[in-house]
């Protein structure tokens, strides 16, 4: 096809702002899909994605509108799954910046923008969900204008439900967004933005033709990897997958060459033909790097082969979750897993159990520290149980988030209240217009991941988001807490927290733990400690036997006799007893404390 009538785009959007509601627009008016056939979130695949209403994978699909050819990719709109959007952008010559017309420009909306404008994309701005009572669409057009830049008369305003103004839409982007520059004759170079896979076809690979053209029957070569495969396999999303003979320059679709380890095709590589190379790879974009650490491990302790089996499956169809194995000396054999944020852990942890029947428990979320040591060592610790001895530790470094929060300006105090409580420390604050402010903070990682959000969401009444992106480390007063059960540490309640917020962290876990821990034949201390001090203490108290009920009558030292043999006994239980924590009081404790 004429190369100038092709046009790759993409929808960013804040969280719930219609974008795959206007995809599915798209849809039905380019004729991709039959009526009878159409349903809602069509692009959404699966089960959690359609369940909780939210993109979670990018999905790409061809449509034909007249004599133009449209390549649309949908892409996440939570802060969790930004690195979509970024792998989204690099296939993609313009955007469609999606705006809610009632509550107007949310923290995402600027960063996706941003990341659209480092990318020199031509950016469609639209306002959405024109027809709510609530909408203000003069009011949101000015506001794009005063903080993004884009003139107020440039704004489109569509309604996705109802699909008003969605065909101007379509025309203004084959107006606006220019078509690829790619030469047909160069060498091969196609760029890898998204894989998963098949379990009978391997990995399929979503590509974007930059130079040359991809021919069915091939032999490719995989730049980064440097391995060899033979095309089986080339076609295009229409949302149906169809075979074609060929790719030429600039256009999208997937590549099927036997690979059975997504390692060789991960997204960012450069795909070559094998006889006549690209000179020098594509220009890829940085491996998602994670932010989030906890545990994972069966709940039954036979059930650790399936969940490696289960991990291994789920990482070939989301690259940006990491795993290694561990050991527990309270919860056995599992693995720690690091991810993007709080969703994507929630994500992947109800993907385990509903895709592959497994029933886990997951420890309490953590953060990535460096610890530097008495020998002049930096020590990442992602997990409380490697730290160093505190004799060793001669400071910790704690990750910071630039936090940037938007909302009414009338819920500026509280989170001001909230931010200050969490250690934040205030950059800036802009009014972006007489009712909406943007708060920017420097927060440590640690408590944004606890419950920062649901905080920021009930002190606002759900009208303020958030948007975050690393920035450095920075040293703080940390100190680890470890809760001992009959004097022996317990390593999955183990935490790293402030030490203002140690005591009662300490007091917490031991009170919660008290009501769950079942009695024993003896006395069992539950205690949090720092180092070698004891910080909080609660006790189990033992089961109480009459032992002296028989007696009925007699000296007073027969009754004192049963009573210390009793007391050896105990002494001699506790000496050899161990306390068995119930797999129902981990859950309840780390449902607790997460």
């Amino acid at each position: 096809m004429d190369q100038s009538r092709i046009r790759n785009v993409a929808i960013i959007a804040h969280i719930d702002h219609g974008k795959s509601t206007l995809a599915d627009r798209f849809l039905e008016i380019c004729g991709a899909v039959e009526a009878r056939r159409m349903r809602a979130q069509y692009l959404d695949n699966m089960e959690l994605e359609r369940e909780r209403g939210i993109t979670i994978k990018l999905q790409s699909v061809r449509l034909e509108y007249g004599p133009w050819r449209i390549n649309l990719i949908d892409t996440p709109g939570h802060v969790d799954f930004g690195y979509e959007v970024s792998r989204s952008l690099a296939a993609c010559e313009g955007v469609i910046l999606l705006v809610d017309a009632a509550q107007g420009i949310e923290a995402q909306t600027l960063a996706n923008c941003t990341l659209a404008m480092e990318h020199d994309l031509a950016v469609v701005p639209v306002l959405n969900k024109v027809d709510l009572p609530a909408a203000d669409p003069d009011r949101v057009a000015e506001e794009i204008e005063q903080v993004l830049g884009f003139p107020a008369e440039d704004v489109l305003a569509v309604s996705a439900k109802t699909g008003e103004g969605v065909t101007a839409l379509l025309d203004a982007i084959c107006r606006r967004v220019p078509p690829p520059e790619d030469d047909p004759d160069a060498e091969l170079a196609a760029l890898v933005f998204d894989s998963h896979f098949n379990t009978y076809r391997g990995v399929i690979s979503s590509i974007r033709i930059v130079r040359g053209t991809l021919r069915s029957g091939s032999r490719v070569r995989f730049m980064q990897t440097g391995a060899v495969y033979n095309v089986q396999e080339i076609g295009v999303r229409t949302p149906a997958a169809v075979a074609v003979e060929q790719l030429g320059p600039g256009e999208v679709g997937y590549l099927i060459s036997g690979v059975k380890n997504t390692a060789e095709a991960r997204p960012g590589e450069t795909v070559t033909d094998a006889d006549r190379p690209s000179p020098t790879p594509l220009p890829g974009y940085r491996e998602p790097k994670p932010m989030v650490f906890c545990g994972l491990y069966p709940l039954d302790g036979d059930e650790y082969p399936e969940l490696r089996d289960a991990l291994d499956r789920l990482r070939l169809n989301d690259s940006s979750f990491s795993y290694e194995p561990e050991t527990s000396t309270a919860l056995g054999f599992g693995y720690r897993c690091g991810f993007l944020g709080l969703l994507h852990m929630e994500i992947i942890t109800q993907r385990l159990e509903r895709e592959f029947a497994l029933d886990i428990i997951a420890t309490k979320p953590s953060v990535e520290y460096r610890v530097r040591t008495a020998t002049g060592d930096e020590v990442p610790v992602d997990n409380p149980a490697k730290m160093p001895p505190a004799g060793e530790v001669v400071a910790i470094s704690e990750p910071i988030l630039a936090a940037s929060i938007i909302s009414p300006a009338r819920y500026t105090g509280r989170l001001m209240d909230l931010c200050q409580g969490r250690r934040g420390r205030m950059k800036g604050m802009e009014y972006l217009s007489p009712e909406r402010v943007e708060l920017r903070y420097l927060v440590p990682l640690a408590e944004v991941v606890t419950d920062f959000y649901d905080q920021l969401k009930s002190r606002t009444r759900g009208y303020a988001s958030l948007d975050y992106e690393p920035d450095g480390y920075e040293d703080a007063d940390l100190v680890k807490v470890d809760i001992l059960l009959h004097h022996d540490p317990v390593d999955a309640f183990s935490a790293i927290v402030h030490r203002e917020a140690s005591y009662p962290y300490g007091r917490r876990m031991t009170e919660r733990l008290r009501e769950l821990i079942p009695r024993q034949q003896y006395d069992v201390p539950i205690q949090a400690a720092i180092g070698s001090r004891i910080i909080a203490r609660e006790t189990v108290k033992a089961y109480r036997k009459d032992v002296t009920a028989k007696l009925y009558g007699g000296d007073v030292t027969r009754k004192r006799k049963l009573l210390e043999r009793q007391k050896a006994g105990k002494r001699r239980m506790k000496a050899i007893g161990r306390v068995d924590v119930p797999p129902e009081a981990f859950i309840s404790v780390m449902r607790m404390s997460s």
